[in-house]
């Protein structure tokens, strides 16, 4: 299989974002549609609730703003809040405000739990937003997990804005939107994280790299005259990163020294004492389970764990082995990684899904989606025995690469029960002594040093549910931060910063 001739991708232009909010003639919302500036034009949409809802999308009803009275707003101050991300594992989506101007970052969806039956996923509710667009300066993105970009084609068209990005979530955005013939209409803008500094209205945008399970990931910088706040997306300081990219820690400890008003940081290893274990240490165990299986390996994991692939693309060709991809959005994530460099794959090892039989059992390896026991991907089809492609048998082993996102418990249990029914050896994490997972998220140790490098005034924990939250509070308070210095936030809660201090906006 040749991932560089699919046709249908469309690379993007990397537009270099340069003072586009100071000109207003020259601003991403004012282009008009120059075909030499096409990453900033004016998104033009038209996507109703109806078609949410005919796909089996659900907006999450719940409290998005917990006052609309504008005189309690302070002039000159920092809004922050979130409309989804917080008290969840999920569906991440921020927003800042500052007088008129607004950008957001991030937007999510989550997974529905084994009780919201019909429903394929969760995204924010952006109802706030809509009376706003014209404020709205642009979206951020921090990297191309679906938690972070998988509502864009469903809540981007109520709003419009360009998006901001590196290459790699670029290209993920682009072929997403592709599925929807959204892809050419929206101003989709390549930073490099390393060097570009944007100015959009008020904000000062600079980005930090870090390491996570998928190249590109970074944090932002978003500097106002009130001050700077760092928002780290998910990271973890992996020393020995897949893709050799560590996060930016001079950066981080220069501008923890000129001065952070406030960090939100990363909280889902909170509870989980130590350092999280580098990806690179799974090589070992995919080695071990291919040298020992007889044997058709299926190796089940997201379609977004670009750091796990290029692992398996290592572990396979190091045992002789053909691998094929099964499940459309792993194959369309392969391909756009392929095209734009950050897997390497070498010539004559992928195999399509539907050749697998032309090989010894001993020789192949699948990597395959549905390590969250979703109803229609590839591996439940599989444990069901609907897959066109592959019937489970006796002698296969088949490999979760993943934790159960909270929720999904039940639905995994039933296809691991499904697979050992039809005979297959079912590995899952730390399993007779294999791990087959590691977490692309800090634990307690690097939060502390994320803490120590930047030296917040003010501390927001995010991304995690109430009780990664609540810990993640403690840890700072452990370091000495003020417990009213730190905020344990609920989506739709504003937090203002100003020359008065921080305050948490009351329900009105």
């Amino acid at each position: 299989m040749n991932f560089m001739d699919k046709k249908g991708f469309m690379n993007p232009k990397e537009n270099k974002p340069q003072n586009s909010g100071q000109n207003k003639n020259n601003s991403p919302r004012n282009n008009g549609g120059n075909k030499k500036q096409r990453g900033q034009r004016k998104p033009n949409f038209n996507l109703e609730d109806k078609r949410l809802r005919q796909k089996g999308i659900k907006t999450q009803n719940e409290p998005v703003m917990k006052t609309s009275s504008k005189e309690v707003y302070k002039n000159g101050a920092f809004r922050v809040l979130a409309l989804g991300g917080l008290g969840e594992i999920g569906k991440n989506m921020y927003v800042f405000e500052y007088e008129n101007d607004i950008i957001i970052v991030d937007m999510g969806f989550m997974f529905p739990d084994d009780e919201m039956l019909g429903v394929d996923y969760i995204i924010p509710d952006i109802t706030y937003l809509e009376d706003k667009k014209d404020r709205i300066k642009g979206v951020l993105i921090t990297h191309g997990h679906e938690d972070h970009i998988g509502g864009i084609p469903y809540l981007l068209p109520k709003i419009g804005a360009p998006i901001y990005a590196p290459k790699l979530t670029i290209g993920l955005i682009e072929g997403k939107l592709s599925e929807f013939n959204l892809a050419q209409n929206v101003g989709l803008n390549i930073i490099d994280p390393e060097k570009d500094k944007l100015q959009l209205g008020k904000f000062t945008i600079e980005w930090f790299r870090v390491t996570h399970s998928i190249p590109d990931a970074v944090g932002i910088s978003i500097s106002t005259p009130a001050g700077r706040v760092l928002t780290t997306g998910d990271f973890k300081f992996d020393h020995s990163p897949v893709d050799d990219k560590n996060v930016e820690i001079s950066k981080l400890a220069r501008w923890g020294d000129e001065g952070v008003l406030l960090l939100m940081s990363d909280s889902t290893g909170a509870e989980v004492p130590g350092y999280t274990m580098s990806e690179k240490n799974l090589a070992e165990t995919f080695d071990r389970i291919m040298d020992s299986s007889e044997g058709r390996i299926i190796i089940a994991s997201f379609s977004s764990q670009i750091n796990r692939i290029q692992m398996v693309i290592n572990s396979a060709q190091k045992h002789g082995r053909k691998l094929a991809f099964s499940g459309r959005s792993l194959l369309r994530n392969v391909e756009i990684t392929v095209r734009l460099g950050y897997l390497k794959v070498p010539a004559g090892l992928v195999v399509k899904i539907e050749d697998i039989s032309k090989y010894p059992d001993e020789k192949v390896v699948v990597m395959s989606t549905g390590s969250q026991g979703e109803a229609m991907s590839a591996l439940s089809r599989m444990a069901s025995g609907d897959h066109k492609n592959i019937k489970i048998k006796k002698g296969d082993t088949v490999v979760f690469s993943s934790s159960p996102i909270p929720g999904n418990e039940n639905s995994v249990t039933a296809v691991v029960d499904d697979l050992f029914r039809e005979g297959a050896n079912v590995i899952f994490d730390e399993k007779d002594g294999n791990r087959t997972h590691v977490s692309g998220h800090p634990g307690q140790e690097e939060l502390k040093l994320m803490l120590n490098l930047t030296k917040p005034k003010y501390f927001m924990p995010m991304h995690g549910e109430r009780h990664h939250l609540v810990h993640h509070r403690d840890l700072a308070v452990d370091l000495g931060w003020a417990p009213e210095d730190v905020f344990v936030m609920d989506n739709g809660e504003v937090l203002e910063l100003s020359s008065d201090g921080a305050r948490v906006l009351e329900q009105k």
